[in-house]
């Protein structure tokens, strides 16, 4: 590669491989960019793969009903001819200027080399919130997402929340798995109430006032104890999984040492995208202006502003309008 003090160099760094980020992939391959992303989650898809792949998204334009894990497998494949690299468990952690580049080192080590960074993190770093107890079975039949549904496949489930997750879930696994219990410690829900009626006409069951008290097992769990916090009567019932919904906390980790505006834990951005740091610029539910309105679609016209904005940065000689991609297949550079 020419110089062994870092790791990739290419074009344009997009820090986050959420639907934006992806996007974004396909625009800057489109310009004739070399592109790499870098997450810190293991798949591409950001919130959409890591908490409801399996839900419905209505609001993406052209797409009547598309399912969050379909959406990410479309981007990924409409990204693919220009071969996008994907660093992925990678957490974007310091930065350094250079003339005409950045140096971006994650926190695992690794160093890329790009002429601009734009940052898609949606909303930044996202931690679970743990169960109370049981913690030390994570990976052994605790969850908190479900990336794949078919892995709780005739086992029986309990879900753990009021939100729109728990429920997602719920309703999700309620064809695949031997059973479902939706545990929730109040009697009021966060879900949505179309959501909410549909898992109590389903064979789920949902227990309010109640919490998971231990969690026992082997290899794997076996059993779970349920406690009513008025009552204080406890039960256990068999259980193969148990998928703590509860939540998360996000905030943006290391970008906050980037010398960016940051305004509530958004990146406030202009009509380009610009971040007013130098060769960096933003997309997506990270960002912040007058009137933004956070959706996937307006996420998509972000990244392509972006994009295209920071083609002259790239390459002074390059246009900011490329021409249409159904011209004739070449983009004007």
């Amino acid at each position: 590669m020419g110089d062994t003090s870092v790791d990739q160099s290419i074009d344009m760094l997009i820090v986050g491989a959420g639907p934006a980020g992806l996007f974004a992939a396909y625009y800057a391959g489109f310009r004739g960019m070399s592109v790499a992303l870098m997450d810190s989650l293991p798949e591409a898809g950001g919130q959409v793969t890591a908490m409801y792949p399996e839900k419905v998204i209505y609001d993406v334009a052209g797409f009547p009903a598309v399912r969050g894990r379909e959406l990410v497998n479309d981007l990924v494949a409409q990204a693919a001819p220009f071969s996008p690299l994907y660093l992925l468990g990678q957490q974007a952690a310091e930065i350094t200027h250079e003339p005409d580049a950045i140096v971006v080192t994650s926190a695992e080590g690794l160093r890329v080399r790009a002429k601009v960074v734009l940052i898609t993190g949606g909303l930044g770093t996202f931690t679970p919130r743990p169960l109370p107890t049981g913690t030390e079975h994570l990976g052994r039949g605790l969850v908190y997402f479900v990336p794949r549904l078919d892995d709780l496949r005739d086992l029986d489930v309990v879900v753990v929340g009021g939100g729109d997750s728990a429920f997602d879930w719920a309703l999700a696994l309620e064809p695949l798995a031997r059973s479902v219990t939706v545990v929730h410690r109040r009697d009021k829900f966060r879900a949505h109430q179309h959501t909410i009626d549909r898992v109590l006409a389903s064979s789920c069951e949902v227990l309010t006032f109640t919490e998971v008290a231990s969690i026992t097992g082997e290899e794997r769990i076996e059993k779970v104890e349920l406690v009513h916090s008025k009552s204080g009567d406890r039960h256990v019932r068999p259980a193969q999984a148990v998928v703590a919904a509860l939540g998360f906390t996000a905030d943006l980790g290391p970008l906050t040492r980037w010398g960016l505006n940051i305004d509530k834990r958004h990146i406030v951005v202009d009509s380009t995208m610009y971040t007013g740091v130098e060769r960096i610029f933003a997309a997506g539910d990270i960002t912040e202006y007058p009137g933004k309105v956070r959706l996937i679609a307006t996420g998509f016209g972000e990244a392509a502003t972006a994009v295209n904005n920071a083609a002259p940065v790239i390459d002074p000689s390059a246009k900011v309008f490329p021409g249409h991609s159904s011209d004739d297949g070449t983009p004007a550079v």
